[in-house]
C-alpha cells in the first residue's frame, strides 16, 4: 500500500538549528518507570520509537546535578561520565533507525526533596518542597545560580558528546527551576532575578545562551514551556504573561515545545479532556515565533494531525502517550495502514509506571516495556511452534489479544464467544467518559476479520465435551470474571453480615446491563479504588438518585492518582452532590441500611441504602478450566491437549493486564519458560569494589 497523499505534508523534513527531522513526528519527553535504573529497557524502548518513523526521540526530564535528586522516581540522569554512557545506549539505538536523540535536561528546584544526595533543596526562595515530606528548600543566593548554570552547562556538554543531536532547556509543568523563576507564586526574590516578568525570565534566557554557546554549532537547543497553568490570574497564563515570555525568548531556542501545566492537564484522561484538547493555549506560538513549534494533544487521527499543521498551529506533530500505544504510527500512515494504527486510549495506565515506580506498561501495546527483558516486538512475532491448532474460548481482552497474536504466528485460531465479542472493553465503554476503552475490541477485531489463519464464532457457548470434540492441539480459557455480590473486599476478608437478604443489591455488571437501582437514597460501596466505583457514582447522580460513595480507602477513588484523575473524579462526585465517604469500611447491611465502621476510630456510621452498588473483588469465570483440568490441575497430563487459562480468568486485573496476559500466553506458546527461572532479563547494579 502506498501513502494517501494528504498526509504528505507529514513526512516533510524540518530544519531544528543545525539538524534537521526528517519528517514532522516528533516524541515528545515522557517518564517510563525505568530511567537511570535501566538504561538498557530505556535504551530498546527509544529504540523502537525511531524504528516506527519518529523522527524526534527524546529521554524524559534528565536531572543534570545530585542536587536536584527525584528519588524515588526513576528518571534519567546525567550527574556525571558513568551516566553519560548510559545515555549514550540510547542516542545510539535512535540513530541506528536514521532519528534525532533529544533531551531534556533538568534541575527540579524545590519538587524534589534530595532523599538520595541528601543535599540541601536549592529553591527560587525559601519554600517547602512540593511533596508532604517535613524538609524545605532555601533560597538561591548568586552563587547558586552560578552552580546552575555551570551545571547545565556542563550536562548539555556530556548530552552532546553522548551523541544527542537537540538539547533541552527545561521550563514547565511547574516541576523545574526556571518555571520557579517564572513564577509569581513561588518568585519572592527582590533582586535581578525577581519582581519584573522579565527579571523572572532572566535565568531561563541564561540557560539558554549558556547551552547555545556550549554546543549549539553542533546541536539543536529546544526549549519546553508550560505556555498555561490553567489557573488564571494566580498562575502563567496564555492570553498574558504565558505569551510575553514566548514573545521575550521568541528566537533564542531552535525549537519550541509548548503544552499546559501541570502534567495532568498536559495528559489529561480522555474521561475528561478531548483530542487536540490544548489547541486554544498555544495556537498564538507561531504567530510570535519564527522557529519550528511542536505540541501535543494525543493525537491519534492522522487528519487532525494534518490540520494542526496546515492551519498554522504546529510545525511537528508531538506524542508521548500515542507513541506508546504505537511505535509504529509513523510509519503506519506513511505505507498507508491506517487501520493498523493502535490507537491511543486515553487512559493513562502508562503514566502509573512512572507514579509507581515500576516499567512503563500500555492497555492497547502489550509489548512496551518489554522491547529489552522480554526481546518483544511490537510488529514482529516469532512463527508457529509445533502445534498447528488453536481454541480460544472468550473473547474480551485476553482472548481478543491472545487471537489475533497467535494468528500472526501462523496457527490456526477458532475464536468463540458467547456474545459478540469485547468483553468488559465493550460494557465498560457505555459508561461516561470511557467511550475510548472501546478501541481495545475494534482494533483486535477488526485484525482478526482481516486474518486468513483465525475464524471468530461470536454467539458460541463452549462446554467441557465440545471442547473435547473440537480437536484443538492447544486450548486458551479466557472466560474473564463477574463482579462479588458479598462484600468481600480489599479491607474486608469475609462476606459482609446481611447483605445476601438486601432487596436492591447490584454491581457494575449490572450497571453496564442497564439494569440501575429502581429508586434511592444509593450506596456505591467502591473497594476496588480504581475508576469503576467514581464513573458508576456519577452515572447515577446523573439520573437523578442520592448517591453516597463510601470506601475504605483515603480517598475515593484513591488508585486513580497513579493516571493523575482522582482530583477530577472527586470534583465531577462533589459537583453532583454526591456524599463521598472515605476511610470506611462496610461492616453489616440491614434491609434499607449499611453500616460502614470507620478506619480510624472504629465508630459506626450508619448509611441509608435503598440500593447498594458493590465495586469491591471479581470472581474468575474458571469452571470451565477446572472442569477440564481437574479442580487440583490433576488432569492436565492427561488431555490430549494443552490448556491454560488467561487474564481475567487467570487473575482479573486492569485491561492492561488482560491484555498483557494474552499476549504473553500467545508468545509462550510451544515455547514455554522454565518454570524455575526468571523469564526475563534483569538489570542489574553494577558491583563495586571497595
Amino acid at each position: 500500500m502506498s501513502r494517501d497523499p494528504r498526509y504528505d505534508i507529514l513526512f516533510e523534513p524540518v530544519a531544528i538549528g543545525p539538524v534537521t527531522a526528517r519528517n514532522r513526528f516528533y516524541q515528545v519527553p515522557h517518564c517510563n518507570g525505568m530511567g537511570h535504573a535501566m538504561p538498557n529497557s530505556v535504551a530498546a524502548m527509544r529504540g523502537m520509537k525511531a524504528e516506527g518513523g519518529w523522527a524526534v526521540v527524546a529521554t524524559e526530564e534528565c536531572d543534570i546535578h545530585a542536587s536536584s535528586d527525584v528519588l524515588p522516581y526513576a528518571e534519567a540522569r546525567l550527574w556525571d561520565e558513568g551516566d553519560q554512557q548510559r545515555l549514550a545506549l540510547m542516542a545510539d539505538r535512535v540513530h541506528e533507525h536514521g532519528a534525532l536523540a533529544a533531551i531534556e535536561l533538568t534541575h527540579s528546584g524545590h519538587n524534589v526533596s534530595n532523599r538520595y544526595s541528601r543535599l540541601p533543596v536549592l529553591g527560587v526562595s525559601d519554600a517547602g518542597v512540593n511533596s508532604f515530606d517535613p524538609v524545605q528548600a532555601c533560597a538561591m543566593t548568586k552563587r547558586d545560580i552560578a552552580d546552575v548554570r555551570r551545571w547545565h552547562r556542563q550536562a548539555a556538554i556530556r548530552a552532546r558528546d553522548a551523541g544527542f543531536d537537540i538539547v533541552y532547556v527545561y521550563a514547565g509543568h511547574d516541576l523545574t527551576l526556571p518555571m520557579h523563576f517564572i513564577s509569581r507564586r513561588h518568585n519572592r526574590r527582590s533582586d535581578e532575578y525577581g519582581g519584573s516578568l522579565e527579571n523572572r525570565v532572566r535565568l531561563t534566557r541564561e540557560l539558554l545562551e549558556d547551552t547555545k554557546d556550549a554546543v549549539g554549532d553542533r546541536c539543536g537547543i529546544a526549549i519546553r514551556f508550560a505556555v498555561d497553568e490553567l489557573l488564571g490570574d494566580a498562575g502563567i497564563a496564555s492570553g498574558a504573561e504565558g505569551r510575553e515570555v514566548v514573545e521575550m525568548l521568541a528566537e533564542m531556542p531552535d525549537l519550541w515545545d509548548v503544552n499546559v501545566s501541570d502534567w495532568a492537564n498536559d495528559s489529561v484522561t480522555a474521561r475528561f479532556g478531548e483530542e487536540g484538547a490544548q489547541e486554544s493555549y498555544v495556537a498564538f506560538v507561531k504567530q510570535v515565533t519564527s522557529k519550528p513549534v511542536v505540541g501535543v494533544g494525543r493525537f491519534t487521527s492522522a487528519d487532525a494531525m494534518v490540520s494542526q499543521v496546515k492551519r498554522g498551529i504546529l510545525d511537528m506533530i508531538g506524542a508521548a502517550r500515542p507513541s506508546i500505544a504505537d511505535p509504529f504510527l509513523p510509519r503506519k500512515i506513511e505505507e498507508g495502514r491506517i487501520e493498523d494504527i493502535r490507537e491511543c486510549i486515553g487512559c493513562n495506565i502508562c503514566v502509573s509506571g512512572d507514579w509507581t515506580q515500576s516499567p512503563i506498561r500500555c492497555t492497547q501495546n502489550p509489548t512496551m516495556g518489554e522491547e529489552w527483558r522480554r526481546g518483544w516486538h511490537p510488529e514482529i512475532i516469532s512463527p508457529r511452534g509445533s502445534s498447528k491448532k488453536v481454541l480460544v474460548v472468550g473473547a474480551g481482552p485476553a482472548g481478543l489479544e491472545a487471537a489475533m497474536s497467535l494468528g500472526q504466528r501462523g496457527y490456526e485460531v477458532a475464536l468463540a464467544d458467547s456474545g459478540d465479542g469485547g468483553g468488559r472493553a465493550v460494557r465498560e465503554a457505555t459508561l461516561p467518559g470511557l467511550a475510548s476503552y472501546k478501541r481495545v475490541s475494534d482494533y483486535r477485531l477488526a485484525q482478526i476479520a482481516r486474518s486468513t489463519h483465525i475464524s471468530f464464532y461470536p454467539g458460541s457457548e463452549m462446554d467441557g465435551p465440545s471442547i473435547r470434540d473440537f480437536g484443538a492441539d492447544q486450548v486458551l480459557i479466557a472466560t474473564g470474571s463477574y463482579w462479588r455480590t458479598d462484600g468481600l473486599g480489599r479491607a474486608t476478608f469475609a462476606p459482609v453480615p446481611g447483605i445476601e437478604d438486601h432487596p436492591q443489591c447490584l454491581t457494575p455488571d449490572d450497571i453496564v446491563a442497564g439494569t440501575l437501582p429502581a429508586h434511592g437514597p444509593v450506596l456505591v460501596y467502591d473497594d476496588d479504588h480504581y475508576y469503576l466505583g467514581g464513573v458508576i457514582a456519577q452515572l447515577l447522580a446523573d439520573r437523578g438518585l442520592s448517591v453516597t460513595l463510601a470506601t475504605p480507602g483515603p480517598e475515593v477513588s484513591c488508585w486513580t492518582q497513579n493516571t493523575m484523575e482522582q482530583h477530577r473524579i472527586e470534583q465531577a462526585l462533589l459537583e453532583r452532590d454526591v456524599k463521598l465517604v472515605p476511610k470506611h469500611t462496610m461492616a453489616r447491611v440491614d434491609a434499607n441500611t449499611a453500616t460502614l465502621t470507620c478506619n480510624s476510630t472504629g465508630r459506626e456510621l450508619q448509611c441509608e441504602a435503598a440500593a447498594l452498588v458493590m465495586v469491591t473483588l471479581r470472581a474468575p469465570v474458571n469452571d470451565l478450566y477446572f472442569a477440564l483440568a481437574g479442580q487440583q490441575q490433576e488432569h492436565l497430563d492427561d488431555l490430549p491437549f494443552g490448556i491454560l487459562r488467561i487474564g481475567d480468568c487467570m487473575a482479573p486485573a486492569t485491561i492492561a493486564a488482560a491484555v498483557y496476559d494474552g499476549h504473553r500466553a500467545a508468545r509462550e506458546l510451544d515455547n514455554l519458560p522454565d518454570p524455575d527461572t526468571v523469564p526475563f532479563k534483569r538489570e542489574r547494579a553494577l558491583i563495586d569494589g571497595p
